[in-house]
Parts: structure tokens; C-alpha cells; sequence
């Protein structure tokens, strides 16, 4: 039976270390919700993941929306920072990986991933919301897998049934006799492991960081009234540096699942030899 993480959340902020209680580490119960509507039992579920994840979009959508629906020559500082942050993904990103020509097509599909996943991430250390998204493995793995079709797709589309299968394979003639077991290992590493792979990279960055965070802010709260207040000050600035740290993290990740995705996306228009 699932734990309830109200009452979770109730026994770790109520327990100090003299108090008769152990430490109450943080764990899967930390990652658990209960729907804000409907129940496990009906069809209608709706928790605080999903929530953040609406807030999220809405968030991406009107900041863009306000930057960009009055565009003028000379930008306001709205409109320029959603330009710069737009033109390093399609410069720094699409050109980069897939090339100008080939990419343009697919710089709003990254930059809308980039973005996505960025806020999803960043929810984590917004405060009242102070959860990321992505560390639930159902969010990194949907976006993978929209990579993954449109992937397969494109390689279908550009080479055809047999040159796709020479891509997805890494056909060359020129192995010899272990041209077989390499085409077999090739075939389960691109289309089995690959998607698995990129939404578990996402996944597990922030579930570690999220973990991390909850970890001494419990520690926090849990010495203050216990061992003393020194003690729980050194647990305290840990919060901060690994809040800092998260921030880092948030952004990298967001740019590695896009560097990613246009890699794939690139391997499937390149011409195989």
C-alpha cells in the first residue's frame, strides 16, 4: 500500500532528532501525490505533476506570446531576451547539429522542447510548487518518444525501407564476418535502447536533484532543535549551494535532451554509405 505523503510530509516536518524519532530520509514516498481531483479508482486524475506541467506550458506559451505577438525592429527587453534564448537553440543547437539548410524546418519543435523541459525542470526550486516534473519517468519518456517517432519516421521517409534498415542497422560490408553481430547489436541499441536511454538521462538528473534537496532540507529542519542551530545552519547552506547547482543542472539537461534529439534527427537525414 502506497504511503499518503501528507501524512509523510506531516511526520518529517514535526520530528527533531531528540524527539524519539529517526532521521526521516527522503525516498519514492517523496515523489507521490494525491490527486487534487478524482481518485485512483475513477477516470479522472488530475495531481500536482500534472498541474505543474499545465502551469508550465501556459507559463512558455504567454511569455512568448507576449514577446513576440507585437514584434517590433528595435526590441523591448521582453522581446529580446525570448529572441536570445530562441536564436541560441536555432544557432547554437539546430545549425550546429543539423545544419541551416536542413534544420530551419525543426527549430520550433526544439526550441518548444528546450523550453518545455527547461520549466519543468525549474519547478523544482520555485517556491510553493518546489517540484520538478521531469523526475516523474512518464514526462522525459513521452517527450522521448516523440523524438523516437519522428526520428524513424524521417529515416523511412529520406532512405526508404531498405536504407533505413542499413541506418537503424549500421550496415558495412566492410566488417566481414562480424557484420551480423554488429548489424543485431546496432538494431537493439537504436531502436530499443536509444529512446530508453534519452528519457532516463532527464529522468534521473533530477530525480537525483531532487532527492539531494529534500535530503538536507529535512536534515535542516530536523537538527535545528536537536543537536543545535550550528549544525543545522551547515545543512542549511548545503540547500543553497545544491539549489544553485540545480539551476546549472536544469539548464543542461534541458540543452542535452535538444542536443540529443537533433542528433537523431540528423543521423536520420544523412545520407548512408
Amino acid at each position: 500500500m502506497s504511503a499518503d505523503p501528507t501524512q509523510v510530509l506531516a511526520f518529517e516536518t514535526d520530528c527533531h532528532i531528540f524527539e524519539g524519532c529517526g532521521f526521516p530520509a527522503p525516498g519514492l514516498h517523496s515523489f507521490l501525490f494525491k490527486p487534487l481531483v478524482g481518485d485512483g479508482d475513477s477516470d479522472l486524475y488530475f495531481n500536482k505533476p500534472m498541474l505543474l506541467a499545465l502551469l508550465g506550458s501556459i507559463v512558455i506559451i504567454a511569455f512568448f506570446w507576449a514577446a513576440f505577438h507585437k514584434p517590433k525592429v528595435v526590441p523591448g527587453k521582453l522581446q529580446m531576451v525570448a529572441e536570445a534564448g530562441y536564436d541560441f537553440i536555432r544557432r547554437g543547437v539546430v545549425y550546429e547539429t543539423i545544419g541551416k539548410r536542413e534544420g530551419e524546418k525543426y527549430v520550433p519543435l526544439i526550441v518548444s522542447i528546450f523550453f518545455f523541459v527547461w520549466m519543468m525542470n525549474l519547478w523544482s526550486i520555485i517556491p510553493v510548487a518546489q517540484f520538478p516534473v521531469t523526475s516523474i519517468i512518464a514526462y522525459p519518456l513521452g517527450l522521448a518518444l516523440i523524438v523516437y517517432v519522428l526520428w524513424v519516421s524521417l529515416t523511412f521517409k529520406r532512405h526508404g525501407f531498405v536504407g533505413a534498415f542499413k541506418n537503424f542497422t549500421g550496415y558495412d560490408k566492410s566488417l566481414g564476418p562480424v557484420l551480423p553481430l554488429a548489424m543485431l547489436i546496432e538494431f537493439f541499441s537504436n531502436l530499443l535502447v536509444r529512446p530508453f536511454t534519452h528519457a532516463v538521462r532527464l529522468f534521473a538528473n533530477m530525480f537525483a536533484g531532487h532527492t539531494l534537496l529534500l535530503l538536507f532540507t529535512i536534515a535542516s529542519w530536523y537538527l535545528l532543535n536537536g543537536i543545535g542551530i550550528a549544525y543545522a545552519g551547515v545543512s542549511f547552506v548545503m540547500v543553497l549551494v545544491m539549489t544553485v547547482f540545480e539551476l546549472f543542472i536544469q539548464a543542461v539537461q534541458a540543452y542535452v535532451f535538444v542536443l540529443l534529439t537533433c542528433s537523431y534527427i540528423q543521423g536520420a537525414l544523412a545520407e548512408h554509405h
